[in-house]
């Protein structure tokens, strides 16, 4: 029996500007088995340099484009549509999977184009519902995603939160609910010992410091400027590790010398994933922290709590799935440390009690990780998928 093959809309893949979305594609392809299930990704090409089309593990990668140009960016959608077409004449795909809202932008018009095969959408929005579908430039867009919300076989949420879009976009079928996983290197000591105290060396971190860290893309939503401004309300042996880029990075070095902590702060720059686990472990950082101001799931903080570092976090968003803390939870088992969001102060005192509770920190810790374990590993999550969503595209 032939496997069933399904077009994959992403704007991004790998190797390059990899965050929760395309690793969430790779974490469940790399989960099913290629005899029953074939992927094919449409994605634009941000490197001149880049193949047009790869094998990249399980899925076959398709880009088009021409470079990472603003015009290139804008013109994805009406090339992606137009690949899509050209590759179902070829390769006659069960269905479609759109990866984010604005995916349904060209998934909707390559079914205008003749693609007529039933397509799921798959929500892991990081922006808020304001943002995503209110902003000037999106409004002309509007009738296209709408269309697309609408004729989905079935969408798949990973967060409440995310759950409460399809019906305010006119949608009255299936939503399923299936989270994302924690990165599996943050599930065991990917890293040698050896390996780990380098990079201690390496960062200069003496044994008295306090190493907090977050793994994100520099934007205001991620609310790392409150972290910066917590740093003064710390003692001096409490450093900051950045890993990760973004448009925010100069405002945010700026903030660090206007502020006088530019010597506790240490820019990382963009990590490959597979990267991350090296600073995000409890040999080489101390305390997770992640003040979002939106969030959609929060798949970095999931990483975290599988490592078993303390975490202290908003509950913006997907994050209330899994952010519980005793002082707002009642009932539920401490899994972290709950700030407000724009809050330094709350930033400051929670690392405090965690620098000063080491009962409580083992505690939340391995609350957090039993969670992680149970509800948001891959292989789990890949299951879910390829039972819940992608048999429905028959």
């Amino acid at each position: 029996m032939l496997p069933k093959k399904i077009l994959v809309f992403s704007l991004a893949y790998y190797p390059s500007y990899v965050s929760g979305a395309e690793a969430a594609i790779k974490e469940i392809t790399d989960r099913i088995d290629k005899s029953e299930y074939e992927f094919h990704v449409v994605t634009h090409l941000f490197e001149k340099k880049a193949l047009r089309t790869e094998e990249i593990d399980s899925v076959t990668v398709h880009r088009v484009g021409f470079g990472g140009a603003y015009l290139s960016k804008i013109l994805f959608v009406p090339m992606a549509a137009w690949k899509a077409r050209q590759l179902h004449k070829e390769q006659n795909f069960s269905g479609m999977w759109a990866m984010m809202t604005y995916m349904l932008m060209p998934l909707t018009l390559a079914r205008w184009l003749g693609v007529k095969i039933p397509y799921v959408l798959t929500l892991q929005d990081g922006d808020d519902y304001k943002k995503v579908f209110k902003r000037w430039f999106i409004q002309p867009a509007i009738p296209l995603i709408d269309s697309g919300f609408k004729n989905a076989r079935v969408i798949q949420v990973i967060s409440e939160y995310l759950g409460t879009w399809p019906e305010k976009r006119g949608y009255s079928g299936e939503v399923v609910m299936i989270r994302n996983g924690a990165n599996p290197k943050n599930f065991t000591q990917f890293y040698s010992d050896d390996v780990l105290q380098k990079t201690k060396e390496d960062l200069g971190k003496k044994p008295e410091d306090v190493y907090l860290f977050i793994a994100a893309r520099l934007v205001y939503q991620k609310g790392i400027d409150n972290i910066i401004k917590a740093l003064p309300l710390l003692p001096d042996r409490v450093k900051f590790l950045i890993a990760g880029d973004g448009e925010d990075r100069e405002m945010l070095e700026n903030l660090t010398k206007e502020l006088g902590v530019e010597d506790r702060v240490v820019f990382l720059g963009a990590l490959e994933r597979d990267d991350v686990p090296k600073y995000r472990n409890t040999i080489v950082s101390d305390i997770f922290v992640h003040p979002s101001r939106s969030e959609g799931l929060g798949n970095s903080v999931l990483s975290a709590m599988a490592a078993r570092l303390p975490v202290v976090a908003t509950q913006v968003g997907g994050l209330a799935d899994f952010i519980f803390d005793e002082n707002i939870n009642v009932g539920r088992e401490t899994t972290a440390w709950a700030v407000e969001p724009d809050q330094p102060k709350q930033i400051a005192a929670a690392v405090t009690e965690i620098m000063n509770d080491k009962e409580k920190v083992s505690r939340v810790t391995e609350n957090a990780r039993h969670m992680i374990e149970q509800e948001y590993h891959w292989d789990r999550v890949a299951a879910d998928m390829k039972s819940k969503v992608f048999s429905k595209l028959s």
